[in-house]
């Protein structure tokens, strides 16, 4: 084989090879397996750090961001309030919703 078609060659399959790359770079990401949502609904004014964590969509930053927001506003009274924590939106607010509850106006900062 020629000089000529083999860098002809070579140079199509790195080609293909960086196609390939870039594909994968910006394919999604393959995702851990998600937590189940708790069993009960969350009861917003008296939940944990840790029950807040085992929402979906809620980490730990998330959480304490909850956590604060309750204690600044004494509580929350309706759990649309929840748009007002940093980070959590229409979706997230729509993905919660079946998880949690309000109840009260305990603001513990557990």
């Amino acid at each position: 084989m020629s000089y000529r078609k083999q860098s002809t060659r070579s140079l199509a399959l790195a080609g293909a090879l960086c196609l390939g790359l870039a594909a994968a770079a910006f394919a999604e990401p393959s995702k851990p397996a998600a937590e189940p949502p708790p069993a009960a609904a969350v009861n917003l004014n008296t939940a944990t750090a840790d029950e807040l964590e085992a929402l979906p969509g809620i980490g730990a930053s998330r959480a304490q961001a909850i956590l604060e927001a309750r204690k600044t506003r004494g509580g929350f009274k309706s759990v649309e309030e929840l748009l007002e924590v940093k980070g959590i939106g229409e979706q997230g607010l729509e993905r919660l919703r079946p998880f949690v509850r309000i109840e009260g106006s305990r603001a513990s900062g557990r």
